[in-house]
């Protein structure tokens, strides 16, 4: 079946036209926060399938995150471009079949197996798209390419997508370093191409989602997500973590914690046990809830904690209560004057150990850092932002830090068993 495709270049951000038809192999889009560098993927991505021969996989560092972003994403492209009727979603395997038997076909790099057994119903995978490919390691993108094998119609391509964080990343070092002037905004080889782009070059925002992005007061977070630069990390405030596939350990005491939130801020759960002798903190499980009312929170809380003691942010008793009746045991945590330092301070003493595939929480304590005044000095104060995660870890150990919020200080509090 032959699809005439015309779609009106009025559809796509003008910074991205002269890459509809781009055959080079590795590209890579990148910059600040709502520059629309995934909405054109998806666009292009539907396109493709519309022209025929591609097989797309499309992937994320975790399964569990494909679903409400980049799967959404191109599911909402198919509907702006009103070829719905053309598209078969598999909902369940995360497959989209289009015209011709071509497929999307979704995965996490955190199942290996699944994405190693990926193959699509007709022809070999043409298009490998990485969301979010700061979260990936190297080796993940390495065994990705070898995916790229076989006869196909059209060119092979693999696809990055990305904010940048540092400087010592290794997407950095692979493709940037000694390439990137920082004064550009593309770099093109016949193998490699480089589109840099922000909220400037994206014609879709509002005025109000201008302003916001503009408003950023902290030198390093508008650098990096409203100027989409890489970034130079300033005082990070941890740096005693690692990570470490923690799959075959075994533990029988946990701690559990909850920042609430609902769409652009989300609910943030954290699942960790804490080895006192040790001085270690073993962190098994943090995941950030986006759009659950309390009802569909408490279901994806008691999947992860059971009827297990779960810390909750003190400031929403509403919502704890709603918790209980849902069949969460929820507490408020104790909060307070001092108390978010006092945590911090307590956390930096321990060893972190952070299961693999949590990059949500890599992130958050990668780039969590120290306020700092106009001159550059630090203050006694963290920047309040990507800290749901830490905020919900400090809520579900305040008992063993020994925290109270009348006394301002440590006292002997009883322990989450027994409670």
């Amino acid at each position: 079946m032959k699809i005439n495709v015309n779609v009106s270049k009025k559809c796509f951000n003008p910074v991205y036209l002269p890459y509809v038809d781009s055959e080079v192999y590795t590209q890579i889009f990148y910059g600040g926060s709502s520059s629309g560098k995934s909405y054109f993927l998806a666009q292009r991505c539907i396109l493709d399938m519309l022209k025929g021969g591609h097989n797309y996989l499309v992937v994320r560092k975790v399964a569990r995150t494909v679903r409400k972003s980049v799967y959404n994403e191109i599911t909402k492209a198919i509907t702006r471009f009103h070829v719905a009727q053309l598209f078969h979603e598999n909902k369940s395997e995360l497959v989209i079949t289009g015209p011709n038997g071509y497929q999307i076909m979704f995965a996490g790099l955190d199942d290996v197996e699944k994405v190693k057994s990926i193959t699509p119903a007709r022809g070999v995978i043409t298009d490998i798209w990485v969301e979010e490919a700061t979260e990936a390691e190297y080796g993940d993108v390495r065994q990705l390419a070898k995916r790229l094998r076989g006869r196909a119609a059209v060119e092979k391509r693999l696809i990055l997508s990305f904010n940048p964080v540092y400087q010592t990343h290794w997407i950095y070092r692979e493709y940037f370093k000694g390439r990137w002037d920082a004064s550009s905004t593309r770099y093109d080889s016949d193998l490699l191409s480089i589109l840099k782009t922000t909220y400037k070059d994206n014609t879709f925002l509002t005025e109000g989602d201008r302003r916001e992005l503009e408003s950023e007061k902290d030198p390093y977070f508008r650098d990096v997500y409203t100027n989409g630069n890489w970034g130079v990390l300033g005082k990070v405030i941890f740096t005693n973590w690692h990570v470490e596939d923690l799959a075959e350990k075994h533990f029988d005491t946990f701690q559990n914690g909850l920042d609430f939130g609902y769409a652009e801020d989300p609910a943030a759960l954290v699942r960790s046990h804490y080895d006192r002798r040790a001085n270690t903190l073993y962190i098994l499980d943090a995941r950030y809830l986006y759009g659950l009312t309390n009802d569909l929170l408490a279901a994806e809380v008691r999947n992860v904690c059971g009827r297990e003691v779960v810390v909750c942010d003190s400031a929403e008793p509403k919502s704890i209560q709603e918790l209980r009746q849902y069949g969460v045991t929820a507490i408020p945590a104790e909060k307070g004057k001092d108390s978010v330092n006092f945590g911090i301070q307590w956390l930096q003493k321990l060893q972190i150990v952070v299961n693999a595939n949590l990059p949500e929480l890599v992130n958050e304590l990668t780039v969590y850092k120290w306020d700092e005044d106009k001159d550059g000095n630090v203050l006694p104060r963290p920047v309040d932002r990507d800290n749901h995660l830490l905020d919900a870890l400090r809520y579900s150990l305040f008992r063993e830090m020994g925290w109270h919020s009348t006394l301002g200080a440590r006292v002997k509090m009883p322990l989450a068993g027994a409670m």
